[in-house]
């Protein structure tokens, strides 16, 4: 069941990036506008924060996965330190539809790891 949760929080949190992202025109935009930029933070940070708490047998199925892209990231996010333009822009841009491809895929060939009941 928890691993059932986790994915579900990030695909929420890809949905939310995603819906934010949609209208703008690229990172100057996202950089410019302070109160899109910080939802966007949050949801990735909730994201990496996720992720470094997946159990083990499905981190070791999800090798592609840029775990120290993400473990900068979530640092860089807790701390508020600055800057972090291009840690950001990487993270919506790279890290955030390939890790959401890469675990729909393992969902696709491990469904039952990911059911309400496991």
């Amino acid at each position: 069941m928890l691993t059932r949760m986790q994915y579900d929080i990030l695909q929420t949190c890809g949905m939310n990036i995603a819906v934010l992202l949609a209208e703008m025109q690229g990172e100057k935009e996202l950089f410019a506008s302070t109160n899109t930029l910080l939802r966007v933070e949050a949801n990735l940070l909730a994201i990496a924060q996720t992720l470094a708490h997946l159990p083990e047998p499905l981190r070791r199925r999800l090798l592609q996965i840029d775990w120290h892209g993400w473990a900068c990231l979530q640092s860089l996010l807790e701390r508020d330190a600055q800057p972090r333009r291009a840690e950001v822009w990487y993270g919506t841009q790279s890290l955030v539809p390939a890790t959401l491809a890469l675990i729909a895929a393992l969902r696709r060939q491990e469904p039952t790891w990911f059911e309400i009941g496991y």
